[in-house]
């Protein structure tokens, strides 16, 4: 075998220094089957999994099959046109999309084409779809927030830049909505957004793309989108997409947001895919590798440390559940993949709590570390208080003789519901929401009613915004409560009580 190859390399070499002969060594296989964006061929003998292979018209399709005596390929284009018998040839590169500073407000598919009016992205620069994740010696520990602009997620499950906080629920409890809140809570806060839609109706993304273009938040965005018409195949490779764009923005030292809406749909087109490839079916018909689809992925969302650029990859993966059951198998792997997550309840939402955030069974794993020390001041106590007040407020519907103590845990704990409740595409600012939580916190808000907390709520905060501007800025700038700036908070708050008691 070995005289085999040196004599063919002998051969290519005389052939080489011939003038006009030009030797070009590529694998070369042939078509068996065609299945629904997925071929099956044979030959390739050497070639590798993701590797891109061409074939006679021009389309590319991505090796993701690796068999004794054939190879499974996705097609990245239409499938239509490929035949039995058609000939493949390998193209020696890996699958790669074009990245550049231009794709920031652009619209664009998994392999970064053009969706929207502006022409495709063209740039020097590719970044591998596939990569591997960084070391942990390259990685530094999450202490910088990113901040929501959603009271209940900054008060009580903090989330850090380089953090992979999961969102999980039913169908039409908010979840894209907190996705997107946060989005536009980023503008002026140097933060870079990436949004991948992964099997959504293409006019719930254009309402998505709307609402950013009109919040000012597409000029920091990119949005990645393969819709429900779109092939498996690119909804398969559009979250890896999303995250090689990201990759590109933390190399040269920015920090990133990445929201993946959602990935069960995107485990959906994998079963799919893996199915027609005729892997062996698991636990809900899923293949058993199916862990590795996800953990590869979020994997590589982490803070790098200074030395290595000092960026970071912050990961919101959606997931959406069935009657609540997060017990199901893809919710199981991507809880045990993240640091935490924000669970959202269906009775939550349907009683007026939005966000409908499940106090007791979201948490963040890196906690108070992703907190402001303003934050903590006012947060400390509030996560327990609300879990015991939700504990409570169900026992106490069989009693109807209740102690003081425990009538006082349960005013409090409806006020401090009522203030975590917010408006869809609202987000506050660090100061207002230290500020509003404080005001609760200490009490001030106990002896009103729950729509008088509404009321009081939007005034005092309307004044800070006009006459207390040096407060909130102090709040923002020092990301601390000093004596002075709770003595400030103080007259505003009494003096739109005292405001109140006039109407009364």
């Amino acid at each position: 075998m070995k005289q085999l190859d040196q004599y063919i390399e002998q051969i290519e070499k005389e052939l080489k220094a011939r003038k006009g002969i030009h030797v070009e060594s590529r694998e070369v296989g042939n078509v068996t089957e065609v299945k629904d964006g997925v071929v099956t061929l044979v030959g390739l003998d050497n070639i590798g999994y993701g590797d891109l292979i061409e074939f006679e018209n021009g389309v590319k399709a991505l090796v993701i099959d690796l068999l004794e005596n054939s190879v499974g390929a996705i097609v990245l284009g239409d499938y239509l046109d490929i035949t039995a018998g058609d000939t493949a040839k390998g193209t020696g590169i890996t699958l790669s999309i074009p990245v550049s500073d231009d794709i920031l407000g652009r619209v664009v598919d998994p392999l970064s084409r053009s969706l929207d009016e502006g022409s495709d992205i063209k740039s020097k620069i590719y970044y591998q779809i596939e990569r591997q994740a960084a070391g942990i010696v390259k990685r530094k520990s999450v202490s910088v927030p990113v901040q929501t602009g959603i009271k209940a997620i900054d008060s009580l499950i903090p989330v850090g830049r380089g953090q992979r906080e999961l969102i999980i629920g039913d169908r039409v409890t908010g979840k894209t909505t907190i996705a997107i809140d946060t989005i536009i809570n980023q503008k002026g806060q140097d933060m870079i957004c990436v949004y991948c839609a992964i099997g959504q109706k293409s006019s719930k993304v254009a309402t998505i793309i709307e609402l950013l273009r009109k919040k000012g938040a597409m000029d920091y965005t990119v949005v990645v989108n393969a819709s429900a018409s779109d092939p498996v195949t690119l909804q398969y490779l559009a979250p890896y997409s999303a995250t090689a764009i990201a990759e590109y923005f933390m190399d040269k030292g920015k920090d990133v947001l990445v929201v993946y809406d959602d990935l069960s749909k995107h485990a959906w087109a994998y079963r799919q895919v893996s199915l027609i490839l005729r892997r062996p079916a698991g636990r809900e018909a899923y293949p058993g590798d199916v862990f590795y689809l996800h953990s590869r992925l979020l994997e590589r969302s982490c803070r790098m440390s200074p030395k290595y650029g000092g960026g970071s990859i912050t990961g919101l993966p959606i997931i959406e559940t069935l009657e609540n059951d997060v017990s199901a198998y893809i919710p199981t792997n991507v809880i045990s993949i993240t640091d935490g997550q924000i669970f959202l309840e269906t009775d939550l939402f349907n009683a007026g709590v939005r966000p409908a955030v499940n106090v007791g069974l979201s948490v963040s794993r890196v906690g108070s570390a992703a907190q402001s020390k303003a934050m903590k001041q006012v947060a400390g106590k509030l996560k327990l208080d609300l879990a015991q007040y939700r504990e409570l407020s169900a026992f106490s519907q069989f009693e109807s003789d209740l102690d003081e103590d425990t009538k006082r845990q349960l005013n409090r704990g409806a006020k401090m519901t009522q203030i975590l409740k917010q408006k869809q595409s609202n987000p506050y600012s660090l100061a207002e929401e230290v500020a509003i939580i404080w005001v609760g916190s200490k009490g001030y808000l106990d002896e009103l009613s729950l729509t008088e907390v509404s009321e009081f709520e939007v005034k005092y905060l309307d004044d800070l915004r006009t006459r207390g501007k040096k407060v909130m800025s102090a709040i923002n700038t020092e990301k601390e409560i000093s004596e002075s700036i709770e003595k400030e908070l103080e007259k505003f708050v009494k003096d739109n009580m005292l405001e109140k008691e006039v109407k009364v």
